[in-house]
């Protein structure tokens, strides 16, 4: 490898380390991959258009296009579309895309959720610091500078992400990073001097290495004294810039030091708040693959499946996005007023339930989850309270510190309301205030969707009617699709998309409804949260991640803001008020009958004409599926084909397991002899797996004594551990011909390795399993193989003697 080519994979692998830093401000981490897949690339054309040789700016002008391309490539088709064609996708799609990601950065608080926009802009600078790094360090062969462009990305990163995650992890990569950068290029420039003076030889160190070079191939050299003397350099000025920043109190406060607990306040938390908007993380919520339980809670509701828990209300639609209005805050009063438009012969047929809720310590919401309308709250902590949305939001308890419901305890009160439709279908025209605020739309809203809204309600004669059509359009006849992996846009021409595509997740539902409700008058908002969650054996109820939801809300003078479910999602329950009562299916007597001489069977018959529609919401009912005809002359799938992707697949499930299956190839050879050192080896492993490296220096006392204290082992697994180590000390040292039989030996390793992977979590014990870390022992084993077999066939080709030509 030239000493170009090693300058420009650690001047990429610098910018991917800096780029670490920038983790704490985003949800996920999973950008990253991409930005060491996008570097490499960036990397690989810098270093062909170097070695074909290029002209400096045509390198650089390379390396921008690809990476252009590349991330065009990645985020086509994310941004709303207003043009057709290449060029209108960079011109215009492409900004407006960057325009939304950096109107997301000054919305949403750290750590921000992941959106389209936000990626664009972390990949986009980490590219772009790639670019001028790779300039500085290889192009202009000046690897000291390209520190600037690193120290910029670093400082951004840590100065915006202040409290938040471990700064001298991010400062230890970095900074590591930038050394070996700068290791490498001051190697280049050393080979480039020839020998060079490194120290007097001993009596181990060949004549070439005595100068400070080692061989290196066919007569390269590599230098090897500076080189060492510069990372033991780098490594003790490394330790020093972490070490030195923490036994210093007056140092703590920057760059590497988190704001203390005690940060002075910022105030009693304000009068209004601006809310961010929850829905673009509540797609990833929706889509993630630790399902895990955010709350759990106990009600003694008649009817769980009313029992939504409600986080805020979306009450704006400025044409980009639904987000909650800046409104005026409150204390907590001892008992939340009555509901906006409730009146009491509503509230008479309603029921008070009690539901006692505890979140995890893993979810940080700092707004309260809570049946919708809460009457009366109990909790702990810095509250206030939006009567509006009927929403409780934490307080400021100090500087960029907030109080939110993580670990909370607490009791809502809350009204099961029971309207009923003729109660919906009379209810006057909402309050002027009421339909004057919410009825409000942008004027970019593409006529389609007041189009479609007076299509699907034609015919209806009151809100409560229109409203009925325009849910069971999208959850019944509508023909819409869910799918939580459709681009969660929110702006006016995401709805138009949606009405034309039909595939979607909660998002578009409620979004779409809301505004529909609006082009015919109804008073409409969007309400986030989630979903009853699931009822245990022992009464209570786990909501999870995928949980999250968001509906519409409809208001109707008498009964108030009214939940609708246009979402056709498996789990959800269609109010009682908003299901039209369908006659029981009946057969029909003028029905005709199949046809007897009909040569192929008839589809069957259609139940969507007498299915309720919640059934056919969730798909238990609806068109039959038309039977598929398997004879001969069928068109189908060959059983090749069959059996060819069969294989595949049975391969790609079984690679993942090879390094479980020579595990315990290997357990098995090592302990079915009896033979103590290779049950003992079974055992280092079995510990080296769950993360305690062997330390060969220990006795086999103090290796045991230091497995059991690592591992945590007691009882009848430690004592295992301490026989093994007893019996391997016996067969060491022990005099000659002394034999001790051992029969529980192998039951003995077998027993400990239970108990050390019984600590571990379930993602820690599936790593132990999946790739067990002694598996380095293979790597190791191959590469003394290899060096044996070259040590092997270069004394023999110095053994050969060819004869010489025209000799004598």
């Amino acid at each position: 490898m030239s000493g170009r080519t090693r300058v420009t994979i650690f001047g990429a692998l610098a910018t991917l380390l800096t780029s670490w830093s920038l983790t704490p401000l985003v949800e996920t981490s999973g950008w990253l991959v991409q930005a060491a897949l996008l570097l490499a690339v960036q990397a690989a054309v810098g270093a062909g258009g170097r070695r074909v040789p290029l002209a400096r700016t045509l390198t650089v002008g390379a390396q921008l296009l690809a990476s252009l391309l590349l991330l065009v490539f990645l985020f086509a088709g994310k941004a709303e579309s207003t043009g057709g064609g290449p060029l209108a996708f960079l011109v215009t799609d492409f900004a407006g895309l960057f325009q939304q990601g950096v109107r997301d950065v000054g919305e949403f608080a750290i750590p921000a959720p992941l959106t389209d926009g936000i990626r664009l802009l972390l990949l986009a600078g980490v590219l772009l610091i790639g670019l001028l790094v790779d300039l500085l360090a290889v192009t202009l062969r000046t690897a000291a500078a390209a520190g600037l462009p690193l120290l910029a990305l670093y400082s951004v990163a840590a100065g915006l992400s202040a409290g938040h995650g471990q700064p001298w992890i991010a400062f230890l990569l970095a900074g590591a990073g930038y050394l070996m950068m700068l290791l490498s290029e001051g190697r280049d420039r050393l080979a480039q001097w020839g020998r060079v003076f490194g120290g007097a030889p001993n009596a181990r160190t060949p004549a070439s290495a005595a100068s400070g070079y080692g061989a290196n191939g066919a007569g390269g050299t590599r230098a090897v004294a500076p080189v060492r003397t510069g990372r033991r350099i780098g490594a003790v000025a490394l330790g020093l810039a972490l070490a030195v920043p923490a036994a210093l109190p007056s140092l703590g406060g920057g760059m590497l030091g988190a704001p203390g607990e005690d940060s002075p306040s910022a105030g009693g938390g304000g009068g209004t708040i601006s809310a961010v908007n929850p829905l673009v993380s509540l797609q990833s919520s929706l889509n993630a693959q630790d399902n895990r339980v955010v709350m759990k809670y106990r009600t003694d509701s008649p009817q769980l499946g009313e029992q939504y828990l409600r986080i805020l209300a979306l009450d704006e639609f400025n044409g980009v996005k639904w987000e909650a209005s800046a409104r005026p805050l409150t204390d907590v009063p001892q008992r939340l007023p009555n509901p906006a438009g409730l009146t009491e012969e509503v509230r008479e047929n309603a029921a008070e339930v009690r539901t006692t809720v505890s979140a995890a310590d893993t979810y940080a919401q700092r707004y309260l989850p809570m049946p919708y309308p809460a009457t009366q709250v109990d909790i702990a902590g810095k509250w206030r309270f939006e009567p509006a949305g009927r929403t409780l939001v934490g307080d400021q308890l100090g500087k960029d510190r907030f109080q939110n419901v993580q670990g909370a305890q607490y009791t809502v009160r809350s009204l099961l309301l029971r309207p009923t439709a003729e109660q919906l279908q009379s209810a006057p025209a909402a309050n002027p205030a009421v339909r004057g605020e919410y009825t409000k739309l942008p004027d970019n809203l593409p006529p389609v969707v007041a189009e479609t809204a007076r299509r699907v309600t034609q015919g209806a004669r009151d809100d409560y009617t229109r409203a009925v059509k325009l849910q069971d359009f999208f959850a019944v006849t509508g023909g819409f699709r869910y799918d939580t992996k459709v681009s969660s846009g929110t702006g006016s021409q995401a709805i138009a998309r949606f009405l034309e595509d039909k595939e979607g997740f909660c998002v578009h539902f409620a979004f779409s409804m809301a505004a529909m409700s609006r082009t015919l008058g109804i008073p409409a908002r969007v309400a986030v949260g989630f979903t009853p969650g699931e009822k245990q054996s022992d009464g209570t109820v786990n909501v999870s991640m995928r949980d999250a939801h968001a509906w519409p809300e409809l208001y109707f003078e008498g009964v108030g803001w009214t939940r609708f479910e246009p979402t056709p999602r498996s789990g959800i329950t269609l109010p009682d008020y908003s299901r039209p009562e369908a006659p029981a299916p009946q057969p029909s007597a003028s029905s005709a009958a199949p046809s007897q001489s009909a040569s192929a069977p008839a589809p069957a018959p259609s139940q969507s004409e007498a299915c309720p529609p919640e059934l056919k919401k969730l798909g238990e009912c609806g068109a039959a599926v038309a039977q598929r005809n398997t004879g001969s002359g069928a068109g189908g799938v060959s059983a090749g084909t069959v059996l060819g992707w069969a294989a595949v697949a049975v391969l790609a499930a079984g690679i993942p397991l090879l390094p479980l299956l020579w595990r315990r190839r290997v357990r098995e050879r090592r302990l079915g002899p009896g033979d103590v050192p290779a049950a003992w080896r079974e055992l280092g492993d079995c510990a080296w797996d769950v993360g305690i490296p062997p330390d060969e220096a220990l006795s086999p006392r103090g290796a045991a004594g230091r497995i059991v204290l690592l591992g945590r082992l007691e009882g009848g697994a430690a004592e295992a551990v301490h026989r093994v180590a007893g019996a391997v000390e016996r067969e060491l040292y022990a005099p000659p011909g002394t034999e001790v039989a051992y029969p529980g030996l192998a039951a003995d390793v077998l027993t400990a390795r239970a108990a050390l992977l019984a600590g571990l979590g379930r993602w820690s014990r599936l790593r132990a399993l999946l790739l067990p870390r002694s598996g380095a022992r293979v790597s190791a084993a191959v590469s003394a193989r290899l060096s044996a077999v070259s040590s092997a066939l270069s004394r023999a080709g110095g053994r050969i003697r060819l004869p010489l030509r025209g000799r004598g």
